[in-house]
């Protein structure tokens, strides 16, 4: 960092550029928190984790037993040793409440006060955050193992569902209260959909058929392409259907400037895709066990060519470059399968969760850390060496004593 700033100083770099160095190295050293911590409040697995997008405070959590959780994950008591408290809960005593495991929660993207969840009791329902009542609540034919609202809409307000049993995608038009349009072309359930982070009207879904399609919602074609692993022909044809992964596809994720796009399928396979031209970009990840039968929800930092994925993957999370596909590094700490991560872009935090309940959360080193570390160890010095004089002194009295019988 004073290399940077020297050069800074020198006007060599820009101060975007500091700004991005200090945030890469930030995301790539990474270590699980020993002084933060959050309260432990669902009876099962954390399946999903979503960070407000408007003041990066409030973190919701789905749980595998069909209970939602609001987390204030600001530290207010001024010490940097802090367990972040559940300000509010979705539980079994609220009559709207899931009636099965959740599968996915999400912030609206630009106000706090609704949030959606969806579940394999074959609902999408959308909450008043501050009330926990239902808004809205829709019906569909098969389990929900995914939604997504588009975080840079501003012409439509569509939540793209997708259903298992019945192999078709739902769009749900929030404006209107009604499913507005029905997008078939899969074969088998839907594991994963994505909108763009660029383009309000590109949709990526992907299912057990290990097919990743494209979708421009303003055609009547609708289909814009099928990614083909092998960069052949991505035109689809009843006889020649391209594949993304050698099995199912369960995990999607859009690059922050929506130029490429990550796939993760139960081959065990990562890939990075060109969301322009459908081309794999044959970045070699290496093998990353994924053996889970329903969506994983993955996070990718916003650093540019210098972003990192963060991949569940068992009990772990790997650490990858996105572009040159090396391996950075490995967070361990969940004694389970960890489902869902998700990243904040501020703090340059990671928050995970899994099947142990717990929610982790993955701070960079930082001087605060250390100085706070450095306290505690010269407290604790203080501490043994009054112990060791006070023993001192007593053991000096106790010589220059002398008995009765002496």
């Amino acid at each position: 960092m004073l290399k940077h700033l020297e050069r800074r100083e020198h006007g060599v770099e820009s101060p975007a550029h500091i700004f991005q160095a200090e945030s890469s190295r930030r995301a790539r050293c990474l270590h699980l928190s020993k002084y933060y911590d959050v309260q432990k409040v669902h009876a099962a697995g954390i399946n999903s984790l979503d960070l407000d997008p408007v003041e990066h405070r409030h973190l919701l959590s789905g749980g595998g037993d069909g209970t939602i959780a609001i987390h204030d994950v600001h530290n207010t008591s001024g010490t940097p040793q802090f367990t972040y408290p559940s300000v509010s809960k979705i539980g079994h005593g609220n009559r709207n409440c899931h009636k099965y495991a959740v599968t996915t929660v999400q912030w609206y993207p630009v106000d706090t006060g609704l949030f959606l969840s969806s579940s394999v009791d074959k609902s999408l329902r959308v909450w008043d955050a501050n009330s926990l009542a239902a808004a809205g609540r829709f019906e569909f034919g098969g389990s929900v193992y995914s939604h997504h609202m588009c975080p840079v809409a501003t012409s439509h307000c569509l939540v793209a569902v997708g259903v298992a049993e019945s192999k078709q995608v739902h769009l749900v038009d929030l404006k209107s209260g009604s499913k507005a349009h029905t997008l078939l072309g899969h074969r088998k359930s839907i594991m994963a959909v994505q909108w763009s982070s660029r383009d309000e009207f590109l949709l990526a879904t992907a299912g057990k058929d290990g097919i990743i399609r494209f979708w421009d919602i303003r055609s009547a074609k609708s289909c814009l392409m099928l990614l083909d692993q092998h960069n052949g022909d991505t035109t689809a044809g009843p006889h020649s259907v391209s594949t993304a992964h050698n099995g199912s596809v369960n995990g999607l994720c859009f690059l922050p400037d929506g130029l490429h796009l990550l796939s993760f399928g139960t081959d065990s396979e990562l890939r990075l895709w060109d969301t322009q031209t459908g081309r794999n970009r044959l970045v070699n990840y290496g093998r990353i066990f994924n053996k889970k039968q329903n969506n994983i929800k993955f996070s990718v930092s916003d650093e540019g060519l210098a972003s990192v994925a963060f991949v569940p993957s068992d009990g772990n999370i790997e650490v990858y470059d996105v572009f040159n596909g090396s391996r950075v590094g490995i967070l361990r700490g969940h004694y389970n399968q960890v489902n869902c991560c998700t990243f904040d872009v501020q703090l340059h935090e990671l928050y995970s969760g899994a099947n142990d309940r717990n929610i982790l959360i993955w701070v960079p080193d930082s001087e605060t850390v250390r100085g706070y570390e450095e306290f505690l160890n010269s407290s604790r010095q203080g501490v043994g060496q009054r112990r060791t004089n006070f023993t001192s002194r007593i053991g000096g009295m106790a010589d220059a004593w002398s008995s009765d019988e002496d």
